[in-house]
């Protein structure tokens, strides 16, 4: 069959042409192919160096007849009688003269060069270091052969044709058994194509027999180096032209997916193994290597499956040994997985069930939650649930694959196996009942109990940390990122501080699936202090899941909510749907209800701003049922109850708004949140006085909203509305003016659609505010502009900006003093000042003013959504 692109490489430039690669890759057949159909038979001399031409005068003797058979070759090449004292060196010199005149392009193609003698191949170097540059090479070996071929790729006059380029490609693959008459479904097609890797002679020979089979689909399927057309040549080809050391070497590590010199020395019982290897792979005897260094390799797949047979024909005995020695091997030096299949392949169940409670922590820690589904499904079902540690594990997979109930059964099998399990094994198995224990509080949605996990983790990796470093530090990482999850949930302060600690240190070690973890759990705490922060954290989380797979995970699914809510907030409700839509697609409701309740407000706030108040209602009654079914309170809860009210206001029925309050616990009506819809209620009841009273203890910060600068901006255009409404324009104006305050920093325009105020905002932006650009994105917004694109390809400033200057800076657009700022955050007004100053010099302004517009340029600060 045609290769064009093979072709054209042969018909280059290159005066040399090297074609090196396995038996049966193809290289005589394209070497003939090239000179058919390219037109080249009178002008290139084959030449094939079979073993009958390893001495000098037998295979120059050829070489004489081929060229006298060419057009360009037979008026210049001197016949030559064979005769004992024949000298290859001297047939050499002489055919050097004889083609010393020659003006016509001719090809020497030598087949099979790795057949020839040293001294034979170091007089065709001298023919093609001196010959004419008329007279081109192509020469096809097994293997990679001593003809200083550097100096030809230095001088760029050389081209090469590898295993790689032979192989054939899918569409090749289909095109070759349609010629030979098979017809295969595309898949069985992939199938083979994948097991072959492309071997030329493989899949000959698998079209060949699947020609005469009954069911060529089925034989496609099962089609190996086992297979005995196959295994006849690579026994021929390959391995019966093998030292008995490499022979044995080959079939002990056929077990192994892939092999280095130390773990060949084991399972051989030698020494050298590295070095075999390399020769192997160097010869093309299909061993392929699998890193720069040539110290990792594998076997190609048809080779393999013929050296297994082979193995379990000689020592059927050994086999099972074999395993357990790769298993233990392979576990002490960072294959988990594959220490486990090899215990499975050897029926230790023991083993296999000791290695994969020991290393669960670390493939969890990876990410590699569906290597460990795999696992577990290679072990008898019974061990599943008579195993303490097998349970744990199961445990975890059943979190992983969604079935939390079904976790949390198999965990309680685990805790109750703990006393029977011996000593040595019981602090394994703690540790990983408390991991799988602390997972499944987080979808539970219990924060204390998950906090509490924590701790426990905390002190089991302190103690870890001279006997196993690794995995003490990883374990930190982990239980630093959920302390400071769980935290963030309950309200505390310092939970910023833990995540970030814990963020860094999965970075230092190298752990990217918890730092993956833990900037999704960032993003989804800092959304109570800073929309675009926790837009900047979620992005960071779905980036580094996007390019390490793990795209389907709960922790995407929470990244990609978060950053929809924001920019719901934001009003760039296009952009906001396509991140809801992708979490909705990821987040098993039932599996993760903690998960599933922040997506179905995320839902419920988009279409309540779109305006869609019915489908807000559907999602967020769904928020509320899914918060039933959670551990422990969740802070969403009455957030999403505080947009139900509303959108039952929005549809006119007040009256089942106000039944629905007074179905609340009187705690629960205190809520800061809930206050905010009890005002949006009483406003739509023409009440503007009781909204006030419901707004007073959210606004003089006695009942909190947990800072949520959002909800706090509704809240203070409420209370605008409301003053307004009992005649009092000045407090108005101040608690509009507070309110825009509040949405500068995240340009959280969608508070002003909730509760919309264009004829306020209009009288504001007369009478004078330092937020008159925000207000005529407001009422852009409300006018139904969509919002510009967010700027890219900022420049930089002078120096990178630190955490906390980046805090205070994202107060200035405010109208807040420097002693308030200190107050909002914690700390001294001598602080604030001192990032001030250190604001103004890394952004090169001398103003406040001029140092917010310079921040919105660099995209310091949210742009202003509309632009004139």
């Amino acid at each position: 069959m045609a290769r064009p692109d093979l072709l054209r490489r042969l018909s280059g430039p290159a005066r040399v042409t090297l074609v090196s690669a396995p038996p049966g890759s193809g290289k005589t057949v394209l070497l003939r192919s090239w000179i058919s159909q390219t037109g080249l038979e009178e002008c290139a001399a084959w030449v094939a160096a079979g073993r009958e031409e390893r001495d000098p005068p037998g295979f120059w003797l050829s070489v004489l007849g081929a060229l006298r058979r060419t057009r360009p070759g037979a008026a210049l090449v001197r016949a030559l009688t064979a005769a004992p004292d024949l000298d290859g060196w001297a047939i050499t010199e002489r055919l050097l003269k004889d083609l010393a005149a020659l003006e016509e392009q001719l090809w020497l193609v030598v087949d099979d060069v790795h057949e020839l003698g040293p001294e034979t191949l170091r007089q065709l170097e001298l023919l093609m270091m001196r010959a004419p540059r008329t007279l081109r090479f192509v020469l096809a070996a097994r293997h990679d052969v001593r003809l200083g071929l550097h100096r030809p790729r230095l001088d760029g006059d050389l081209a090469e044709i590898r295993a790689n380029d032979l192989r054939f490609s899918l569409t090749e693959t289909e095109e070759l058994l349609a010629a030979a008459g098979v017809e295969l479904p595309e898949s069985a097609v992939a199938v083979l194509h994948e097991r072959t890797e492309g071997w030329a002679a493989g899949l000959r020979l698998a079209a060949l027999a699947a020609a005469g089979h009954p069911d060529p689909s089925r034989f496609a399927a099962e089609f190996s180096g086992t297979e005995r057309t196959v295994a006849e040549y690579l026994m021929a080809e390959v391995l019966d032209r093998q030292p008995d050391p490499v022979r044995w070497l080959l079939l002990r590590t056929s077990i192994l997916e892939r092999v280095n010199g130390e773990l060949a020395d084991l399972l051989a019982g030698g020494e050298g193994g590295e070095r075999v290897l390399q020769d192997l792979e160097q010869a093309n005897a299909f061993v392929v290597s699998l890193d720069a260094a040539r110290s990792e390799f594998r076997y190609h797949q048809m080779f393999a499956g013929l050296l297994q047979m082979e193995l379990r024909r000689a020592a059927p005995g050994e086999v099972p040994d074999l395993h357990r020695a790769a298993a233990g091997w392979l576990g002490g030096h960072g294959y988990p997985a594959e220490s486990v299949r090899h215990a499975q392949a050897a029926r230790d169940w023991s083993l296999a069930t000791r290695l994969l409670a020991e290393h669960w922590s670390g493939l969890y820690l990876s990410g590699r939650a569906d290597a460990v589904h795999e696992l577990l499904a290679g072990f008898p079902t019974g061990l599943l649930t008579t195993d303490a540690g097998l349970a744990a594990v199961a445990a975890g997979d059943e979190l992983a694959r969604g079935s939390l109930q079904a976790a949390e059964r198999l965990l309680r099998l685990a805790e109750r196996g703990t006393e029977t399990v011996p000593d040595p094994q019981r602090g394994q198995l703690e540790l990983l009942s408390g991991v799988v224990g602390l997972l499944a509080a987080r979808q539970r949605g219990n924060p204390p109990a998950e906090a509490e996990a924590a701790q426990r983790l905390q002190a089991m990796s302190e103690a870890l940390g001279a006997a196993q470093p690794y995995l003490g530090e990883d374990l930190r990482a982990l239980a630093l990122i959920s302390l400071g999850y769980a935290r963030g949930w309950t309200g505390h302060h310092n939970h910023a501080e833990h995540l970030a600690e814990g963020i860094a240190l999965a970075r230092r070690i190298g752990r990217p699936y918890l730092e993956f973890t833990g900037l999704a759990h960032q993003g989804a705490i800092e959304a109570s202090r800073s929309l675009a922060r926790a837009a900047e954290f979620s992005r960071q989380a779905i980036e580094l899941a996007d390019r390490h797979g793990w795209s389907d995970e709960s922790a995407a699914g929470t990244a990609c909510m978060i950053l929809g809510a924001v920019l719901a907030w934001q009003g760039r409700l296009g952009e906001a749907d396509t991140w809801v839509q992708r979490a909705e697609h990821i987040v098993s409701t039932e599996a993760d209800p903690a998960a599933g309740l922040g997506v179905r407000y995320a839902r419920g706030f988009l279409e309540l701003v779109r305006g869609q108040y019915g489908d807000a209602l559907t999602a967020l009654r769904d928020a509320e049922r899914l918060a039933g079914l959670l551990a422990a309170p969740h802070l969403l809860a009455p957030r999403a109850r505080t947009l139900l009210l509303i959108a039952l206001v929005r549809l006119g029925e007040t009256q089942r708004a106000e039944e629905t309050l007074a179905d609340l616990e009187e705690r629960e009506r205190e809520h800061g949140e809930v206050r905010i819809a009890t005002a949006e209620l009483r406003l739509a009841q023409a009440d503007p006085h009781g909204a006030t009273v419901a707004l007073a203890p959210v606004l003089d910060g006695s009942a909190r909203v947990n800072p949520a600068r959002a909800f706090l901006t509704l809240a203070f255009t409420l209370e605008a509305a409301a003053r307004d409404a009992l005649g009092d324009p000045d407090a108005a104006g101040r608690a509009l003016e507070r309110a825009l305050d509040l949405a500068e920093p995240d340009t959280a325009l969608s508070a002003f659609v909730l509760h919309p105020v264009p004829v306020l905002l209009e009288r504001h932006a007369r009478r004078g505010t330092t937020h008159a650009a925000l207000i005529g994105d407001i009422r852009g917004l409300l006018a139904g502009h969509a919002p510009a694109p967010l700027p890219g390809g900022s420049p930089s400033p002078l120096q990178p900006l630190s955490d906390s200057e980046l805090r205070v800076l994202r107060y200035l657009p405010t109208n807040l003093t420097a002693p308030e700022i200190a107050g909002e955050l914690y700390v001294s007004v001598n602080t604030v000042k001192t990032h001030m100053r250190n604001l103004y010099a890394k952004l090169a302004t001398h103003r406040r003013g001029e140092t917010v517009a310079r921040a919105r340029d660099l995209g310091l600060l949210a742009p202003h959504a509309f632009r004139s």
